[in-house]
């Protein structure tokens, strides 16, 4: 069963910092790490039971080659994305920005 996929409007912004700073590092790093979220965030609708709890019903699944998470939660038939954080995140601070999100 296929879910369909929702962003939180905030996960705009944690991809678009994202970008932001890779295009700095190098001129097309920033749209392979957009390319990679997006496919990963799509992945995740095949079978969202397979990634791991990270924090209460969050649930978190790694990206390849750039050390980001993608925070998100089942809701029915639904994935909710509610984050793509830096790995080296205070997983407190990560925690608590989830918590906000979902309120």
């Amino acid at each position: 069963m296929t879910f369909t996929l929702r962003f939180l409007p905030e996960v705009e912004e944690d991809a678009i910092n994202g970008y932001v700073w890779y295009e700095t590092k190098s001129k097309g790093l920033g749209e392979d790490f957009l390319r990679m979220f997006y496919a990963y965030a799509n992945e995740i609708t095949w079978n969202p039971l397979l990634h791991p709890k990270a924090y209460q019903d969050f649930r978190r699944r790694l990206l390849r080659r750039f050390p980001y998470a993608i925070y998100f939660t089942i809701e029915k038939k639904q994935v909710v994305v509610f984050g793509l954080f830096h790995c080296a995140r205070n997983p407190q601070a990560i925690n608590a920005e989830l918590q906000n999100r979902g309120e």
